[in-house]
C-alpha cells in the first residue's frame, strides 16, 4: 500500500509541473505549441505511464509529461477530439480502440494513429487476505454477476442468486458484492469480453440465443447487475483495494498489478482452477488475461517537444523490457520478438487500421 501511496504521489507532482497550454475543446490544429507530453486513458496504464513520464522528464531536461487516468473510453474519446495541443498526444488503453472510437477519431481529423502494444495484464479478482477462498468457473461470473439470467425453464428473469453457493455449491455461503470499474474503464470491458461472455456460453439457454441472436446474447452477457451484488467503484483501482479491507465479505475486480502492489492486503482468487501469475498471464493460461496498449497521434510527432523520445522510452529495455523498471511495477513484459516489432512499428510511425469492430 506505501508503494501505490508513493505512485498516487509521482503522479500529482508530475500533474503539477505539467505544462498544458490550452486545455479547451480542439478541432483542428492550434498555432500554440504545447510545452509538454500529454497522456489520457486507463487507470491500469496509469502507473506505468507515470513511471516513464518520471523517467523521461528526469533524462530529458524537458517539461514533465501529464499524466491523467480518466479510463480507457475517457481518455480515447479525450484523444479523438482533434490534433495539435488541445487533446491528448497519446491514449492509454487496457484494452484495443474500438471501430466506433477510430470512426470518431477520423471525423476530428485524427487519421494517422499507431497502436503499439507495451505489455501484458491480467483482471483479478481478489479478497481481503483474511477473506474466503474461491475457484471460479467461468460461468459462475456470468450467472453470479449478470443483470438477467435463465430459470429452469430456460426464460430469461432477473437475476435471483444471493449468495455465491447459490451459484455453484464448491463457492462459499457468501453474499454476492463485487466492486470494480465503470463503464469507462477498459478493465471493465476486459472483464465482460474475457469472462462474462464466455461465461454465458457455457450455459445453455444463453449459448443458444448467442447462436440465434448475436446482439441480444451481448446485451445479455455484457449487462451487469444493479441491485448492489456489482458495485461501480470509480477508476481509481486502489480504492478498490482499500474496500475489500474495509468490507468484509466483498470482491473486487482490478488489475494484476495492483494486485502485485497490495499483496499485503488482498489475494487474488483462481479461475478455471488457474492462479494469475505473471507466468500464467504471459502465455495465455490465466483466461482473464489481456494486452495493454498506448495509441500516439503521429500528427503531433515533430510538433509537441520530445514526443517521439518519449515513445521510445516507453519501449525500451530499460522500461518494457524484462528486468525493466516497469515489470517492478508490475507490468509482464512481451516476449522479445514482440517487444523488437512494437519498437519498428514506433520508429516507423506506422498507422493502424481501421478496427474489424
Amino acid at each position: 500500500m506505501i508503494r501505490a501511496l508513493k505512485y498516487a504521489a509521482t503522479a500529482t507532482a508530475l500533474l503539477a509541473l505539467a505544462a498544458c497550454g490550452d486545455n479547451g475543446s480542439s478541432g483542428g490544429s492550434s498555432s500554440r505549441a504545447r510545452a509538454g507530453i500529454w497522456a489520457a486513458g486507463s487507470s491500469t496504464v496509469f502507473p506505468f505511464s507515470t513511471r516513464v513520464a518520471e523517467n523521461f522528464a528526469r533524462t530529458s531536461g524537458g517539461a514533465a509529461p501529464r499524466v491523467e487516468a480518466l479510463g480507457t473510453g475517457g481518455g480515447i474519446q479525450a484523444f479523438c477530439q482533434g490534433v495539435g495541443p488541445n487533446s491528448p498526444d497519446i491514449a492509454n488503453a487496457s484494452r484495443q480502440m474500438k471501430q466506433s472510437e477510430f470512426d470518431l477519431c477520423a471525423k476530428n481529423g485524427v487519421t494517422d494513429i499507431v497502436e503499439l502494444k507495451i505489455g501484458y495484464d491480467g483482471i483479478v479478482i481478489a479478497t481481503a487476505r483474511n477473506g474466503n477462498s474461491f475457484n471460479f468457473e467461468l460461468n459462475d461470473l456470468y450467472e453470479g454477476l449478470a443483470k438477467e439470467v435463465p430459470d429452469a425453464s430456460g426464460a430469461f428473469i432477473a437475476n435471483p442468486t444471493k449468495t455465491w453457493n447459490d451459484v455453484n455449491k464448491g463457492l462459499p455461503v457468501q453474499r454476492i458484492q463485487v466492486y470494480g470499474p465503470p463503464p469507462t474503464s477498459g478493465t471493465r470491458d476486459a472483464f465482460l469480453e474475457l469472462g462474462m461472455a464466455p461465461g454465458a456460453k457455457l450455459v445453455p439457454a444463453a449459448a443458444a440465443i448467442e447462436k440465434s441472436d448475436k446482439s441480444r446474447f451481448e446485451a445479455i452477457a455484457h449487462t451487469l447487475r444493479e441491485d448492489n451484488a456489482w458495485i461501480d467503484a470509480g477508476e481509481n483501482d486502489n480504492a478498490i483495494v482499500q474496500t475489500l479491507s474495509r468490507t468484509p465479505g466483498s470482491l473486487g475486480v482490478f488489475g494484476y498489478s495492483f494486485l502485485e502492489q497490495n499483496l499485503d492486503t488482498v489475494k487474488a482468487e483462481t479461475i478455471d482452477g488457474v492462479a494469475p501469475t505473471a507466468d500464467t498471464i504471459a502465455d495465455g493460461s490465466y483466461p482473464l488475461s489481456r494486452s495493454l496498449y498506448i495509441y500516439v497521434k503521429k500528427a503531433n510527432i515533430g510538433v509537441i517537444p520530445g514526443l517521439q523520445q518519449f515513445v521510445q522510452e516507453f519501449l525500451s529495455d530499460a522500461s518494457a523490457g524484462r528486468g525493466g523498471y516497469l515489470q517492478d511495477r508490475g507490468l509482464i513484459p512481451l516476449q522479445a520478438a514482440d517487444l523488437q516489432a512494437q519498437r519498428a512499428t514506433a520508429a516507423a510511425m506506422t498507422p493502424m487500421a481501421r478496427p474489424a469492430k
